[in-house]
């Protein structure tokens, strides 16, 4: 497993079986941790349950088709990367499938080679990674190669839920985070009691933001929260 892949997971919806596991195969030699759905209805459920890196999309699935996974993934606040993989090669085919959210498309037959290097470009594009492949907003540096946390060089003891939590707001920093999304991809459709959030946003405020100096983690009443420096808050 190579830097940019660790820690990654990667939904493939298809429902060519022999493209699956060959697409599979190849990734999965590369680093990357795979789970798989044959239809759209399967990969909406997984994605209720389950925080992925990249999303590979075929379009012209069973039951629900790409198009409408990807509409119904951004239309609840899902901002996970998701690359079209398809037949369909028509420019307005491309153009459907950028205008309902994609960040990618991909038209078969591809080279393998190809394709991890654009799951890769989109990794770093989704972690806001610089060089070295950690993510910062102000003086917060998180290294989800590693799942490090840092402030000002001192690092912080994160529970799985915070670090889950800090790496949604950094991924989104500066912009707002409903709380509703965060619930969403922390839990699903299997909410815990009302105060439950409320007590994991407390514990990471405590941890990242009350021993220093400069809040970063901000809550806009009734909407959400945002992590930024108040310069980009």
């Amino acid at each position: 497993m190579n830097e940019e892949t660790a820690n990654a997971t990667i939904l493939l919806v298809e429902d060519h079986d022999d493209l699956a596991a060959t697409v599979g195969a190849y990734l999965e030699g590369c680093g990357y941790a795979m789970d798989y759905a044959a239809d759209g209805s399967i990969a909406l459920n997984l994605l209720d349950d389950n925080l992925y890196d990249v999303i590979i999309l075929d379009l012209m699935l069973p039951k629900v088709d790409g198009m409408k996974v990807c509409r119904k993934l951004r239309d609840r606040g899902d901002s996970t990367p998701i690359l079209m993989l398809t037949a369909r090669d028509q420019l307005d085919d491309k153009l459907e499938g950028f205008d309902v959210g994609a960040d990618d498309y991909m038209v078969k037959p591809f080279e393998m080679e190809e394709l991890s290097a654009r799951i890769s470009a989109l990794l770093r594009r989704a972690r806001g990674e610089v060089s070295d492949g950690a993510i910062r907003v102000g003086d917060l540096v998180f290294d989800p190669r590693t799942m490090r946390v840092e402030r000002e060089g001192q690092r912080l003891n994160l529970s799985p839920t915070s670090i889950r939590i800090l790496r949604i707001l950094m991924r989104e920093s500066p912009r707002l985070v409903s709380r509703e999304q965060i619930e969403n991809e922390l839990w699903g459709d299997m909410l815990p009691d009302s105060d439950t959030l409320r007590s994991h946003m407390y514990n990471l405020r405590k941890s990242i933001d009350r021993p220093f100096e400069t809040k970063l983690l901000h809550t806009v009443q009734g909407m959400g929260f945002k992590l930024a420096h108040p310069d980009d808050a």
